[in-house]
Order: structure tokens, then sequence, then C-alpha cells
């Protein structure tokens, strides 16, 4: 089936996903439309795993409504699945069979015809560089190829719905880069995806838009790019210096300074003129004899909104929700 760009592949109106007395999503509304990679962003226990999971089918949902494909989850959940292609957080292969024949069994729960399981297996590994692979055995593949396997059986249907849960979790940058290739290839052939990660690099690479998701509710949406400029500038200086002088630093250079970031002993200035602003602290600091240990001048990126937005990174530990949200 033809997805187009202006159709809405998913709509959510107060979604609500509890667990006991536990609530992991807190009544938020977002759409999904055709042909965009749409991104879930935020820290384990943000509540992405259970909203995709809800998406899905395989956890109900508490309240609000949830529309897939113009059909109410809870109504079609049978004919939803058969659209939609999920790969999970961990690789659920079967480690005793070889890579072909994971792919053909996988086939078999669509109910396809064997000549046509066959031919998407061929087509499968060959765009996921697979095909030198087919007759290994799973549990002799590297972690970066069972990935990669896991991401091609999910498209064993042709889905018209990809979701993607932390699909990179775990891999080494080169093996990282390879499924994000992948990946893109796929959105410039028009698939639509749904994808959940905590890496900042993940989420600017490969999403349209984004939903910032903290504690079960939506922080922020819009396109990466857009997000990083509309809360802290193109520009970071950090500074390691004492917290109480920062005032007498910045003290008529507020029209240069966006927002600002005290992170331990280190003070984060958030700017779009970021080497004027940078000369002009370092020309105070010397005529006022304050003393910088520290101070480097870097591009913004997704962990600042993070950090500006809830004074956590995306990277700490966090408490994970129940049905394991990581």
């Amino acid at each position: 089936m033809v997805i187009k760009k202006s159709e809405q592949i998913v709509t959510a109106r107060g979604l609500v996903k509890k667990f006991g007395d536990f609530t992991a999503v807190k009544g938020i509304d977002f759409t999904v439309a055709g042909g965009e990679c749409f991104g879930l962003l935020g820290p384990n226990g943000a509540g992405k795993s259970s909203v995709v999971r809800m998406i899905h089918g395989f956890s109900p949902v508490t309240g609000g409504s949830l529309a897939v494909f113009g059909k109410d989850i809870s109504a079609g959940s049978r004919e939803i699945k058969a659209r939609i292609g999920v790969v999970p957080q961990d690789d659920n292969l079967d480690p005793e069979l070889t890579v072909w024949q994971n792919l053909v069994v996988y086939a078999g729960y669509f109910r396809m015809q064997k000549d046509r399981a066959e031919s998407r297996a061929e087509e499968i590994l060959a765009f996921m560089d697979l095909s030198e692979k087919s007759g290994h055995v799973v549990e002799h593949l590297s972690g970066g190829q069972k990935r990669r396997l896991t991401i091609g059986r999910a498209l064993i249907n042709q889905p018209d719905l990809l979701i993607l849960d932390e699909p990179t979790t775990g891999l080494d940058p080169h093996a990282r880069r390879i499924v994000w290739q992948r990946l893109r290839r796929l959105k410039e052939a028009g698939t639509t995806m749904i994808l959940t990660t905590h890496y900042l690099e993940e989420a600017s690479q490969l999403c349209d838009r984004l939903l910032v998701l903290h504690r079960g509710s939506i922080l922020e949406e819009g396109a990466p790019a857009e997000l990083v400029h509309r809360h802290v500038g193109s520009h970071a200086l950090e500074l390691g210096l004492d917290p109480g002088q920062m005032g007498m630093l910045a003290e008529g250079l507020e029209r240069l300074i966006k927002s600002r970031q005290l992170l331990g002993d280190e003070m984060v200035l958030f700017t779009d003129q970021g080497r004027d602003l940078a000369a002009k602290i370092s020309a105070r600091a010397d005529e006022m004899d304050i003393a910088i240990s520290r101070q480097m001048l870097r591009q913004s990126n997704l962990e600042d909104v993070f950090l500006k937005l809830t004074g956590e990174t995306l990277t700490g530990d966090h408490e994970e929700e129940p049905g394991g949200d990581r």
C-alpha cells in the first residue's frame, strides 16, 4: 500500500499508560505522518518503549485514544500488526537457526507463500549486506550483524510502518553507522519510521521530527535543529570558574547570552554569537583578574536542550518503568 506524506499514520490523543499505581505515559498528544522518521527522545524511564508497545498492539492503552492507519488500536489490532515491522530493544533471533532460516521462518507468521518468503529473504539479505552470511548460524554473527538481521527480519512483510526501539544500543560506533546508513536508505524509499533513542547523534542523523519525553510527559516537539535553535542557540561556551563570579563576568553581555546552566563547578553559556561572547568573556576575565580554569566553545546539541529543560542528562541513571523502558 502506498502511504501519502499527508496521511496521518499514528494519532494519539491524551494517551495514558499505567502499570498499577505507576503512570508511565501521562496523557500525551502526537501524530506521525507518512514517510517521516519520527523520534521519541529521552532517558531510561521516559516512557518511550511504553508508547511504541501501545502503537504495535503489544501493550493495551490505559486511557486516551490511539489510532494507527486510521483504526483504533484496540479494535483493529490484528489488521494493524500485519502492516507493522518491529525491531525490539534486544535481539530475539533464533540463535540455532541460520540467517536465511530466521527470515524464512519469520515470514510464516504472515502466512507468506514459500517462494515469496524466499524472494523477500534474498532481497533483505542483499539490502542489509548479509548475503555472504546467509548460511551462518546466528550465534556466530557479530553484534552489528545480528542487529542488521533483526532489522531485516522486521522488513519481511514490507511494512507500512517500521518501529525501531533503541535500534543501536550496545553497538560500537562503526556498527552503529552501518545501521544508520540502512535506515537512511529506507527513509529515502519512503518508509515511515518511529524511532526511540537516547543517542543524540542518532536522533539528529535520522529524525525529521522529535518528541522529547521526560517521566512520561512531552517536554518539547520539533525538528532537531529547530529545538536546538529555539532553546540554546548555535553554541555553548563552557567555563570553569567560581559560579559567584559569573555575574560580574556576564554583566552587560546579556544580549549575547540566550540562557545559562550551572553544571557542578562549571558554567555553560548558550548563545548564537559564540566567538564574540568567548572573546568578550576572556577579555573581561583578564581585566577583572578572574581566573578561568577551563574555557571551551562548542556547537550546541540536543543534550543541551534536554539539560536546560530538565536539569538532567539523557544518559544519566534513571529508574526504569515497569515493562522495561530503557
